[in-house]
């Protein structure tokens, strides 16, 4: 489960983050929705542990940025981090060693098999597509089968088969219990995979759509974040 408890983030006079709370329960996927600069990249850093923030931050209970919360989240940033002089297969095997990860050889074949991988295991970050650089850092977030998993305009770049891949992963994730949170400014991209909707503006929560509310309305969630973002449609 996830705990967001009245976190804002400043850049000196700048609020990119102001006051936000929400949470994610175990087997649900929380989407934040947003036009671009609305704070979802920052609340998402936040929640990994790479920025200060006021407010607090609760992974299973513990404070975010301790060890034990870390082993259990996983992130998959809207840009892919990889090391140049690393192949595909080293990057797994430095995530593995890096978590102390035991019986993961099966795991990690799976998931290069799945995202069209297994037989670019010898190429080089660097050598990489950006949607292969993409699909990498999907499995790099998903090896160590964390039971909270940020991502962060994850389907950018990505070809039909893996974006079909990772909606039927975040299904499965679901249904095993994970806790997901989701970033993006692409509604379409989203159909069938969310239970809570939080729109964001200019740094706040604007709105917050539930999906077994929202199915009895008129109104689809493309209205709902129209109305918010942009005024009346």
């Amino acid at each position: 489960m996830l705990d967001v408890l009245h976190v804002t983030k400043r850049y000196h006079k700048v609020t990119a983050n102001a006051d936000i709370s929400f949470q994610i329960p175990d087997g649900q996927v929380g989407i934040l929705l947003g036009p671009n600069g609305a704070g979802k990249s920052t609340i998402i850093k936040c929640i990994a542990g790479f920025l200060k923030y006021e407010g607090q931050i609760r992974i299973n209970g513990l404070d975010n940025k301790s060890i034990e919360a870390k082993r259990i989240l996983g992130y998959v940033p809207e840009i892919p981090s990889l090391y140049p002089n690393l192949t595909v297969d080293e990057h797994m095997e430095f995530l593995a060693r890096a978590y102390k990860l035991k019986d993961y050889k099966e795991h990690k074949e799976q998931l290069l098999e799945r995202f069209e991988l297994d037989d670019k295991k010898k190429k080089f970050g660097d050598e990489l597509s950006k949607g292969m650089q993409q699909k990498l850092s999907i499995c790099c977030g998903l090896l160590p089968k964390p039971r909270l998993i940020l991502f962060d305009e994850p389907m950018i770049g990505l070809d039909p088969h893996a974006i079909k891949e990772l909606k039927t992963m975040l299904a499965e994730l679901r249904s095993d219990g994970c806790s997901i949170l989701l970033s993006t400014h692409m509604i379409d991209s989203i159909e069938e995979l969310w239970d809570t909707t939080y729109i964001m503006k200019q740094g706040a929560v604007a709105a917050v759509v539930q999906k077994d509310m929202a199915g009895g309305q008129e109104k689809s969630l493309e209205d709902i974040f129209f109305e918010i973002t942009e005024g009346e449609v």
